[in-house]
């Protein structure tokens, strides 16, 4: 490593070729699988989003949307022209985490090990395979840590502003670098108080202390003018996303939170779990690693704060993946250079991962699958749940047909409705769901028959304002897998009995 002025160690050279050749390579591999089985629930509740631009929504800000509708422009709507840019985020994720490894001193053989790593993780390779707000939010909160490495080691506060952008682009599409920004500031401080007594920070000149503050006061004005749009339109609408958090916290449950390790290690990849505790032991032993020590103290930090919140296992990942980046060099050291003993390991992570996370499997096999990543199943079946419920919507009298409502319980069967129903001359598919609900409700006049989809949860919940409704159909994916569909009844009920402007409001759900 290059010695800096300040006696603190540089970077190495980057491995530029053989990292790009791993990023590369994880592009092809999820472009090529992309179309294998369908839609996920989520992309088809994006590309309707993406129809209805806005500065927010009720349950994510307005980027992901965005992408959806701007990778469909390029590449066409299909599976294949959706996952385009996640495959492409994928392969920068895999930049980034080397570059991570480079900055905490690895070398080549580290580096590399670093991207091999990254690209062999499920929770890569599914978030890649997929649009998500998850796809997004990893590279972005990757190259957020990336600068903060950056700011930690060389002290230059030019990378402030850098680091104020990056983070108002994250908010523009998830607001969980949040809870990271607060983990890194909490293990920031407890290194803080453990390296400097309180007295010596009390004779540090105020001058000193007043110029420390400009950088993040600047950085903090720059997220909050990049992400206004959003924050304004979230403040002016009562903060629905803190409203959706609760709700998702509360379906979690306890069962969420004791399953919480399991599923959070299991997510990453068990097998890379030895890769992160040599980095973790690195970051708290090596002095010349001091100056990142944050780094391992906010990811158990993190990790409690998303316990505590009733969060995701997932949301903590990306510093895990930092964490990894920085055992990188030691394993490759021990390994003396050799890729006989690394290859095998990295083969058997990527195989395992490649069977929970992408769509290596025939369709009839993924109820297996699906029993480990329940984004599989939600893959499936959507064409047919379309033909399905069309034969449904045939069976209203052609007279009646004019003033009738259709009418879904979420967002993924609105979502494929809009997206498959008018090849078979169905109309607009409403809903109360999440942001379908600011796109409702149905126009008054509409007092026809009103068509149901509903979830087979066994509470009819749906047709409590209606009446006289029966079941004229049930969804079955082909394949007995059991996703929310699967099972879900379609019931045809008389016309409301009050407008639907007086109604909408207790269809609104979350």
């Amino acid at each position: 490593m290059d010695i800096r002025g300040d006696g603190r160690l540089g970077p190495r050279p980057f491995a530029g070729r053989p990292v790009a050749a791993v990023a590369g390579g994880l592009a092809v591999v999820l472009i090529a699988l992309s179309a294998r089985y369908g839609f996920h629930r989520d992309e088809l509740y994006f590309l309707l989003a993406g129809r209805h631009p806005a500065r927010g929504y009720v349950d994510q800000p307005p980027l992901t949307p965005l992408l959806a509708r701007a990778g469909t422009a390029v590449f066409g709507v299909s599976p294949t022209g959706l996952r385009v840019i996640p495959a492409l985020l994928a392969a920068w994720t895999v930049v980034l985490t080397a570059l991570l490894a480079r900055e905490l001193g690895a070398g080549r053989g580290g580096q590399i090990l670093a991207a091999a790593c990254c690209a062999c993780s499920g929770y890569v390779l599914a978030i890649g395979h997929l649009l998500s707000t998850s796809t997004f939010d990893l590279t972005a909160q990757l190259a957020v840590l990336l600068v903060t490495l950056r700011l930690l080691r060389t002290r230059d506060g030019r990378w402030w502003p850098v680091l104020g952008v990056l983070v108002g682009v994250t908010l523009l599409n998830k607001q969980l670098v949040v809870s990271l920004l607060l983990a890194l500031f909490l293990a920031f401080g407890l290194e803080a108080l453990a390296g400097r007594p309180w007295r010596d920070l009390a004779r540090r000149p105020r001058q000193e202390s007043a110029r420390r503050l400009l950088g993040p006061l600047l950085a903090l004005l720059l997220a909050l003018l990049v992400s206004a749009p959003t924050l304004w339109w979230q403040a002016a609408n009562g903060w629905p996303e803190v409203k959706v958090a609760r709700v998702l916290s509360h379906v979690n449950g306890v069962s969420g939170r004791l399953l919480f390790l399991p599923l959070h290690l299991l997510q990453f990849s068990p097998i890379l779990v030895p890769v992160a505790i040599v980095g973790l032991r690195r970051l708290l032993r090596d002095e010349e690693l001091r100056w990142a020590r944050p780094l391992a103290l906010a990811y158990p930090l993190l990790c409690v704060l998303v316990l505590a919140g009733g969060g995701k296992p997932y949301y903590p990942l990306p510093l895990l993946l930092a964490v990894t980046a920085a055992g990188c060099e030691p394993v490759v050291r021990r390994a003396r250079r050799s890729w006989r003993t690394l290859t095998p390991f990295l083969l058997l992570a990527a195989a395992t991962s490649a069977l929970a996370a992408l769509p290596v499997l025939p369709v009839s096999a993924v109820a297996v699958t699906n029993a480990i990543d329940i984004d599989q199943g939600e893959q499936v079946g959507w064409p047919r749940f379309t033909r399905t419920v069309a034969a449904a919507w045939t069976a209203i009298p052609p007279a009646q047909r004019t003033h009738a409502v259709l009418l879904t319980s979420n967002y993924g069967e609105a979502g494929a409705l809009a997206r498959y129903g008018p090849a078979h001359g169905l109309p607009i598919a409403y809903s109360g769901h999440m942001s379908l609900y600011d796109w409702g409700p149905p126009p008054d006049g509409d007092d026809g028959p009103v068509l149901l989809v509903e979830q087979a949860d066994g509470r009819h919940r749906l047709r409590q304002p209606f009446a006289d409704c029966r079941t004229v159909g049930l969804i079955d994916n082909g394949y007995g897998i059991g996703n929310q569909e699967q099972h879900a009844e379609i019931a045809l009920c008389e016309g409301p009995h009050q407008p639907w402007s007086r109604l909408w409001p207790s269809l609104r759900q979350y």
